[in-house]
């Protein structure tokens, strides 16, 4: 681990290769496990807001949930997430003919119908955060579903920290980027 300004960050990042691979995995991410997409407290009112420009976009079983359970949700523990459906799918999530998952929020983006792109989480994966009060943790999310995008990553030879560029300047800015680029010219 080493630190960059007020972050500590994970070695596998500059490390670990990854490119996800959805025609391997079909977006699995979006679908498996047993919570919904983390939310920082802005993205909350974001969500809200653009709620009625997402709608079209959505499989009727997505919006049933999200009026139902509200944009996003609380948990017991208090971190912020997106609904799910039934305790399995993202609420926002869609599909594609050949049944791949998809973003809802992020199809509405595409189209030009918001301006937001997807929850930063989402936009981050594999790496996950967790804000402490002193610092944030930058840690990669190791996840057999994500196989496919490790062995696609190596053999293209793309670290995490690339692969995610955008949304590691999204959520920390482009200086903390270029030094954490500095860091992995050291590294390699």
């Amino acid at each position: 681990m080493f630190q960059l300004g007020k972050t500590i960050v994970s070695e596998d990042i500059i490390q670990k290769d990854f490119v996800c691979n959805l025609s391997a995995c079909k977006g699995a991410c979006c679908i498996d496990g047993d919570a919904g997409a983390p939310l920082e407290e802005a993205e909350t009112q974001i969500l809200q807001d653009i709620y009625p420009k997402v709608k079209p976009f959505l499989r009727q079983v997505g919006i049933d949930a999200i009026e139902a359970q509200g944009t996003f949700i609380t948990t017991e523990d208090g971190e912020l997430e997106t609904p799910l459906i039934n305790g399995a799918d993202c609420a926002y999530v869609t599909f594609d003919k050949k049944g791949t998952a998809l973003c809802g929020i992020e199809e509405a983006y595409n189209q030009g119908e918001i301006d937001w792109k997807k929850p930063v989480s989402c936009h981050l994966y594999p790496v996950r955060v967790k804000d402490y009060s002193e610092f944030s943790a930058v840690n990669y999310n190791k996840w057999y579903i994500c196989d496919d995008a490790c062995t696609l990553g190596k053999e293209l030879q793309v670290p995490i920290y690339k692969f995610v560029k955008q949304g590691l300047i999204r959520k920390f800015g482009e200086d903390w980027y270029k030094e954490l680029e500095k860091v992995a010219e050291k590294h390699s």
